[in-house]
């Protein structure tokens, strides 16, 4: 403190100021959003500003010079924030039109404000900071752009404050005047032109009048007063009624015949009525654009008199515009009451000029779109909406459009008369009709009391979303405009989404409150939607907030978006994406929680799961979903821990899950982690429930689990009574797929398991395998794709063990062999395999069970033709007690299957056919294979075969070329398969091969490669 009590005032630091600045611009950025007037001007400002942000931070981090220039500089930029916060704080807080009226001055001082700032920017002393170049060039850049800024109020702001300018010049009293002024102001501030909202920004206006009269600004009071003058001539601001009362009195009064224009209102240059009449001065009147052209061609003389003029001044002809303005009104209004008939006349060019001529009265002046309705042509337009003429309805809808814009009245007088109705028609008609009632409705829904008579008509939004696609592109830019109009109510919004147009549902869902969100996430949790809809509602972000709603939201909030991700897992497509999203987490939360839970939501976080688990995909599911060891080996555990403690619902989604998991390719690991944390004996408990999902997705599972060598799991731990209920069940069974998983079952215990065998046997399988084979070979198809078949083919694999002659002779008396060779020619090519491998363990005994028939000396001559011998095993042969092949009529089939080389099924025929060629038949054996056309497809096997069918197919050749007319034949056609063999072929190959090689003389007997 000085001497005298004087406190002494500390600057501010540099470093202040700049923090000081900083927060000033950051504040002012942020309230400019706020303006009612001039955005575009004010948001250039702010754009400025954010760039001085820049600057300021650099240098502030470099540590500019605290010095009082410095000071002073910034002190400088700060009174010029000030004096910007100011102004944007008056731009966003008076009457819009006491803002509009001044939009000149505030722009010129937004303008000033911009360039003092610019200028105060380019007096930093920066040179003494280290800024690197980049820095200091756009710090230049900007300092040069602010200092030139110019400012301007838009065209439509200029033409309104001329007409203010003119009519206070005129003392304009008119109402027609101040109807259009006080409508171009409204559509200029963004305001209705419905009575009470321009009477409520006319009231506005006049609350800043009375303000600056109470601050004894005199002038701008009495600008403010002369303005208010005008605009209290308008009648725009009376109810509805009393203008059409007041219409009709006025109408009444002037006749039915319009009047000629007097001599007066005609320009002598011209020879039109004037629109704008003005004096020259010698008294002579002229349209302002003609003799304006006439002066600027360089006359000084009046175009009438010939007179020179004193001066080129031009004068309003106040009254004789007045005058040309009533005469007009007066025509117009008796030319509205006369259109009435033309509108309702039956030829069609008549009804479309009069409807072009309304549309150009609406255009002319805002007024007459008052006096249309007040003449009751509005009924009369909606009835041309259901024209049978197409010209007529698009005309109609654009003269509707121009009717209705900006002019909320009429927009409620339209729908009271059914317009909405006829136009939501036209929306399914062509293209130009529709893009019309698109148009047109869309300006209906800008006033926001009408959008639900809009969406209350059948059809309306699946309609609009069908236009969104319009090959016109205006036409789907106002279908989406008019859409997100109508998305401001909730059942408009599913709506669309039912429609298939999601980016309304999606946003709320995104950003509204969390009562909205839950409401749209039910919405899609219950739609019906294809599964293109899925996908692209995930495409389109729905994912994210509606994990976001899964993991943190309330319990209400949880449901509500499990229940729309299951709606949503059930396109496999969008498996990757959710499972990328995050979503497992949240769903092994719910399942495993030992909270009490609803138990829909569990259901819902299983059914998701199950759908993730069963989609098809080239990822790891089992990792995606059940994590890496050891977490995937604690998943497991937990996963099957619930088939003990939930209700069926909860369990079939699980094993259903288990299912997917354990058909993916990546599998190995979760199947042996599920059989060691015994999982089939917990599956084997539920074959028999009473539930049908948790039965066939039990067995479903257990069947996959007891493949690939592991039905030793199965032996020891399933009884008779487990077979003999899984055998009636598939006698019993009307779903095949649940037969199938059971006959997969029995197909899964280990052939040579004798003990479980009996107990098929006397569960009776033999007898329902029977039974299914010949209803499918009964069947109409040609081909027999049921894996049903395929899998009872299995079964039968163990009782055609050549082990076993005794359950082969039982399986050849139930007629299984004729049935394995029908299979031969209509089965998929696993059951072809099957049968094929069937066939071969039959004919693996046919020689031993061929009895031979022994020679007679005396009776020679008389043996019986009844019997004959088989040709290949030398015997009496059957099916049923030989088992052989050509008595089954077996060759055919199998020759055709090598041709085929499908599956793997072109590898057991070879074996089938091998079996007649062991060493006590190989001779005749060779002859049946020869005349069934079999030799060429074998010797194709060599070089397109597999390495099984090719080492078996040598061996075959092998046999044949013995004989000498087969290696004539057919010993060129094998030749160069044989040498790519004995030098690409397996060890087992290659000699066989060579050995051929030799019968055909090719290498000799002593070759290396035996």
């Amino acid at each position: 403190m000085l001497p005298g009590g004087i406190v002494k005032v500390v600057p501010d630091s540099v470093s202040q100021l700049l923090y000081q600045l900083l927060a000033q611009i950051a504040e002012i950025v942020e309230v400019s959003r706020d303006v009612l007037i001039e955005k575009e001007n004010f948001s250039e400002f702010s754009s400025y500003l954010e760039r001085i942000v820049v600057v300021l931070e650099e240098v502030k981090d470099r540590g500019l010079n605290d010095s009082p220039f410095s000071r002073s500089t910034l002190e400088c930029l700060g009174r010029e924030l000030k004096h910007a916060k100011e102004l944007i704080h008056t731009c966003s807080c008076k009457s819009k039109i006491y803002l509009l009226v001044n939009c000149r001055t505030f722009v010129k001082r937004a303008q000033v404000i911009t360039n003092e700032i610019g200028r105060a920017l380019s007096l930093l002393p920066l040179s003494s900071l280290e800024l690197s170049d980049e820095m200091k060039e756009k710090t230049e850049t900007l300092c040069r752009e602010m200092l030139v800024a110019e400012f301007k109020t838009s065209l439509v702001e200029e033409e309104i404050i001329d007409k203010i300018e003119t009519g206070v010049q005129e003392c304009q009293k008119s109402s027609h005047y101040a109807n259009d002024l006080l409508v171009q102001i409204a559509q200029a501030i963004g305001s209705s032109i419905d009575p009470s909202s321009l009477k409520q920004e006319l009231n506005e206006f006049k609350k800043e009048r009375d303000t600056t009269q109470l601050l004894d600004d005199h002038a701008e009071a009495f600008k403010l007063e002369q303005i208010v003058s005008i605009l209290n001539g308008a009648d725009a601001m009376s109810a509805a009624s009393q203008r059409e009362k007041k219409y009709k009195q006025k109408r009444v009064l002037l006749g039915n015949h319009p009047l000629n224009a007097l001599q007066s209102f005609y320009c002598p240059i011209t020879q039109d009525v004037m629109d704008d009449p003005v004096e020259v001065c010698t008294g002579q009147t002229f349209e302002r654009s003609a003799i304006e052209k006439w002066f600027a061609e360089g006359h000084r003389v009046c175009p009438l008199t010939n007179v020179e003029l004193e001066n080129l001044t031009l004068r309003n002809n106040i009254m004789l515009r007045r005058a040309i303005e009533e005469w007009r009104d007066r025509n117009t209004m008796i030319r509205l009451a006369s259109m009435n008939l033309e509108l309702k006349s039956e030829d069609e060019d008549v009804v479309l000029a009069a409807l072009s001529e309304l549309q150009q009265l609406c255009e002319e002046k805002n007024l007459h779109r008052y006096w249309i309705a007040s003449e009751g042509l509005i009924p009369v337009l909606v009835g041309l909406l259901g024209a049978s003429k197409r010209r007529i309805r698009k005309k109609t809808l654009t003269t509707f459009s121009i009717l209705v814009k900006n002019h909320n009245e009429n927009k409620e007088r339209v729908c009271k008369d059914g317009a909405v109705e006829f136009a939501v028609r036209s929306l399914s008609r062509d293209d130009g009709e529709a893009g019309q009632a698109v148009t047109f409705l869309l300006e209906l829904s800008k006033y926001p009391m009408l959008r639900k008579r809009i969406t209350e008509e059948q059809g309306c939004i699946l309609l609009l979303v069908m236009r969104t696609n319009s090959e016109n592109p205006q036409t789907a830019a106002d279908a989406r405009e008019l859409l997100e109009y109508l998305s401001d109510q909730d059942e408009n919004v599913v709506k669309m989404a039912e429609a298939n147009y999601f980016n309304p549902l999606i946003q709320r869902i995104n950003d509204e409150s969390n009562t909205t969100k839950i409401l749209m996430a039910n919405a899609l949790s219950k739609m019906q939607l294809t599964d293109q809809s899925r996908g692209n509602l995930v495409n389109e972000g729905v994912l994210p907030p509606l994990l976001i709603m899964a993991s943190e939201g309330n319990l209400e909030s949880k449901s509500a978006a499990f229940g729309a991700l299951k709606n949503l897992s059930v396109f496999p497509n969008n498996r990757d994406s959710m499972v990328k999203a995050g979503v497992v987490r949240p769903l092994l939360e719910v399942l495993f929680t030992t909270r009490s839970v609803v138990m829909s939501l569990r259901e819902h976080a299983a059914a998701i799961f199950a759908n993730l688990a069963t989609a098809n995909t080239t990822s790891d599911a089992a990792k995606d979903l059940l994590g890496s060891p050891p977490e995937l080996d604690e998943t497991i555990y937990q996963l099957m821990s619930l088939l003990n403690l939930t209700g069926p619902t909860i369990q079939s989604h699980i094993l259903r899950a288990f299912n997917g998991i354990c058909e993916s390719p990546f599998a190995l690991q979760v199947k042996t982690a599920m059989r060691e944390g015994g999982a089939i004996q917990l599956l084997i408990s539920f074959h028999d429930v009473n539930d049908p999902e948790v039965r066939l997705n039990s067995l479903k599972l257990l069947s996959c689990l007891t493949q690939d060598t592991c039905g030793n799991y199965l032996a020891e731990e399933v009884s008779q009574k487990c077979i003999v209920s899984l055998v009636n069940l598939i006698s019993t069974s009307t779903r095949e797929e649940e037969k199938a998983a059971a006959m997969g079952i029995l197909g899964n215990f280990p052939p040579n398991d004798r003990q479980a065998t009996e107990k098929m046997l006397q569960a009776g399988v033999l007898t329902v395998i029977v039974d299914i084979l010949m209803a499918c070979l009964r069947g109409p198809t040609k081909v027999i794709r049921s894996q049903l078949v395929e899998n009872a083919t299995g079964v039968l694999l163990r009782f055609t063990l050549p082990t076993d002659l005794q359950l082969q002779r039982l399986a050849a008396e139930h007629g299984i062999i004729s049935l394995l060779v029908q299979l031969l020619t209509s089965g998929s090519p696993l059951t072809k395999c099957r049968a094929v491998i069937s066939l071969t363990q039959f004919s693996e005994n046919s020689f031993k069970l061929s009895p031979r028939i022994k020679k007679r000396r005396h009776w020679l001559c008389c043996a019986s033709p009844s019997e004959p011998v088989c040709c290949v095993h030398g015997g009496l042969c059957s099916v049923k007690s030989s088992f052989c092949l050509l008595e089954a009529d077996a060759i055919p089939a199998l020759v055709q299957i090598l041709e085929e080389k499908d599956g793997g099924a072109d590898e057991a025929a070879l074996g089938a056919l091998a079996t007649l060629l062991y060493d006590e038949c190989w001779d005749k054996g060779s002859e049946v294979i020869a005349e069934a056309q079999g030799i060429m497809p074998i010797i194709h096997l060599l070089a397109g075969g597999s390495t099984g069918a090719q080492e078996k197919a040598l061996w075959i050749l092998e046999k044949l070329f013995r004989k000498p007319k087969y290696r004539l034949g057919y010993g060129n056609a094998a030749q160069m398969a044989l040498v790519a063999l004995t030098q690409c072929g397996t060890n087992a190959a290659r000699p066989l091969a060579a050995r051929i090689l030799a019968h055909l003389n090719i290498l000799h007997d002593q070759s290396s490669y035996f």
